[in-house]
């Protein structure tokens, strides 16, 4: 990695929304407010899942993983915002900004593999119901678990090392919250296509490819689900796989937007609004969608509290 860079001593200063300084404050309570939610429904999300055994199977697994990736996710640039602009500061150094490329990007990429996974339970559990217990074993969900971790980091480290190699002859102020791939490459002082082109193919792998896998799955569900005679049994199918899917629209639509298209054509502002929707809104939605929609979960919260309550007693 090139640490020759005068940033690399000097670290990146972060404009944000320096050029609408009236912004600050309605940004520093929507982050107040989105981080508080995305703690609390997160960790709510972890704990009733480890603690309700009627959770312990594989989609809550899945989802228990989820929320500890949505608490990273958040917890890797908001602090640091928050920080800045109740300071008033706009600096982050460069090691502050290389781990909070390569975490955002190694988590952003989990996500998506992880969404995939989901999406592939519920394919087991609709269409092969008979098998669900055989396929959908402890150590194959630990697997599959492991695996879009492993390569949600490793995705990241290629990444982040293209992005950060590239020359950028003193340049040091981002266009952006925090340090992201697009705002990086328009500070370099060279050609960025041919490491646009490598970030492109990174980019379909880890986006193209699950949201592919998600769509088809989700044909067959449909499928199968038509196919129920019971009312009831297809809206709870429905029910179970339309909190999933709002998730991956709400997800990929927006990361897809930002990472499928050139630095050079992403209108500042806008790219800016977008990262800050799958950044910090959707981690904060994401236990709203899971929880509401769902009768398990909210029936193992009250029997979690229930527990709780009468053990103080």
């Amino acid at each position: 990695m090139n640490w020759a860079n005068d940033s690399s001593s000097k670290g990146f200063i972060l404009l944000g929304f320096s050029d609408s300084p009236w912004l600050q404050m309605p940004l520093l309570v929507v982050l107040l407010i989105s981080y508080t939610f995305t703690i609390f429904g997160n960790v709510s999300i972890m704990v009733v899942s480890i603690l309700d055994p009627k959770l312990h199977t594989p989609m809550y697994f899945f989802l228990a993983n989820l929320s500890i990736l949505d608490l990273c996710y958040t917890t890797s640039t908001v602090p640091h915002m928050l920080a800045n602009i109740c300071l008033n500061k706009n600096t982050i150094s460069y090691s502050g900004c290389v781990a909070q490329l390569i975490i955002f990007l190694a988590l952003g990429a989990t996500e998506c593999l992880l969404l995939a996974v989901m999406s592939f339970d519920r394919f087991v559990a609709i269409c092969r119901p008979l098998h669900y217990v055989i396929i959908m074993n402890r150590w194959f969900c630990l697997r599959m678990a492991a695996f879009s971790w492993l390569t949600g980091f490793s995705l990241s480290v290629l990444q982040s090392c293209l992005t950060l190699n590239m020359p950028r002859c003193g340049h040091r102020e981002v266009d952006h919250f925090f340090c992201e791939v697009p705002a990086l490459l328009k500070l370099s002082c060279a050609d960025t296509k041919p490491i646009e082109a490598e970030l492109f193919f990174c980019s379909v792998l880890i986006l193209l490819i699950p949201v592919t896998l998600i769509l088809i799955s989700y044909g067959f569900i449909a499928q199968a689900v038509l196919k129920i005679r019971s009312s009831e049994g297809r809206r709870k199918a429905f029910g179970t796989c339309g909190s999933h899917m709002v998730v991956v629209s709400l997800f990929f639509g927006t990361v897809i937007y930002m990472y499928l298209q050139p630095p050079s054509s992403t209108s500042k502002d806008w790219g800016k609004m977008v990262s800050l929707f799958y950044g910090i809104i959707t981690p904060m939605l994401n236990p709203l969608i899971y929880s509401l929609r769902n009768k398990d979960m909210k029936g193992a919260f009250k029997r979690v509290m229930s527990r709780t309550f009468l053990i103080k007693k």
